[in-house]
């Protein structure tokens, strides 16, 4: 199989738990050109670890025809989409219009997959599912991204990203004021990296004024590849169910992530490095500040030291 396409739309946290199923592909074939669809910020994540070749936008006018029932295919379109020997679409495409005109294409090997996650197993698991048709079974349901340059840890960095995709999986901002306060005043050297978006404002410019100067840094609307080296950077990372816990996990940095409404059996990342806080009522204020500041101790405790570190990638 020389040239292989993956389809996947969707937010920054649905990729990266579509993730070990490109990487599946690129191991069972690594000689194969994989190319990933998507929007373009977020699949390009795929060619930083390694799993891609290339990627291409999904955001593109052309694509309109292949959306619509006996749609006007673009010629353009038609030769790419029939350049692949093997194509894997995450589109929902209920009524199976995408697909049909994929292979009026030309498209001869076409595996579809549904973007919806059931309760039943965890989502990484769900999405690699379809490759079990080429005989591909997904082992390790954990995405990780490695880029192939040495990095410096630094052992007081702790990030935060409070906010999420739904209110309801946000803790209460007062206690991340109040964790925040509590480590300051512990540990002087201590620092933070705030993380957020336009969503997140309120709660990032809360604890910005909380916060000295001298003891943090705000990244907002950071390319995400850009990002995703600076989380590598912190020695701890403390966010909910979002997109960007799942890249920083992805990324090796210690989680503590707070779960609430969303199973984390099936939401949560599967890395070795990522501690679960999980509220089985649902509610986000049944987790305590002491249990959350215990959390955040406990991996200073083993082994992380207290010197900055290089670590060279897949050491």
């Amino acid at each position: 199989m020389n040239r292989i396409l993956v389809i996947r739309g969707g937010a920054l946290g649905d990729f990266l738990l579509t993730l070990p199923a490109i990487r599946l592909l690129r191991e069972a074939f690594p000689a194969a050109h994989l190319e990933v669809l998507g929007y373009q910020h977020i699949v390009r994540l795929s060619e930083m670890g390694g799993y891609a070749n290339a990627t291409r936008s999904i955001e593109n006018g052309a694509l309109a025809g292949f959306f619509a029932r006996d749609g006007e295919l673009a010629p353009g379109l038609v030769e790419y989409f029939g350049s692949f020997q093997q194509i894997v679409s995450y589109l929902f495409d209920p009524d199976q219009i995408f697909a049909g005109n994929l292979r009026r294409a030309g498209v001869r090997h076409l595996i579809t997959g549904s973007p919806k996650i059931s309760g039943q197993e965890h989502a990484a698991r769900q999405l690699a599912r379809p490759l079990e048709r080429l005989g591909l079974y997904l082992v390790d349901p954990a995405a990780e991204i490695v880029p192939d340059d040495p990095f410096e840890v630094d052992p007081q960095l702790i990030a935060i990203h409070p906010g999420s995709g739904s209110e309801r999986k946000n803790w209460p901002l007062d206690r991340f004021l109040q964790v925040v306060k509590t480590i300051v005043e512990k540990d002087k050297a201590r620092r933070f990296l705030l993380i957020g978006g336009e969503a997140d404002a309120a709660r990032l410019g809360a604890l910005e004024a909380a916060l000295p100067n001298d003891k943090r840094e705000v990244a907002r609307h950071l390319p995400l590849p850009v990002l995703a080296r600076r989380l590598r950077n912190c020695a701890l990372f403390l966010g909910h169910d979002s997109g960007i816990s799942h890249l920083a996990a992805a990324m090796g940095t210690p989680s503590i992530l707070l779960f609430g409404p969303t199973d984390p059996a099936i939401w949560a990342p599967k890395n070795a490095r990522v501690r679960v806080l999980h509220t089985m009522s649902g509610k986000m204020d049944e987790i305590s500040t002491p249990q959350v500041l215990a959390a955040i101790e406990d991996p200073f405790k083993v082994g992380l030291g207290h010197n900055r570190r290089i670590i060279s990638p897949r050491a």
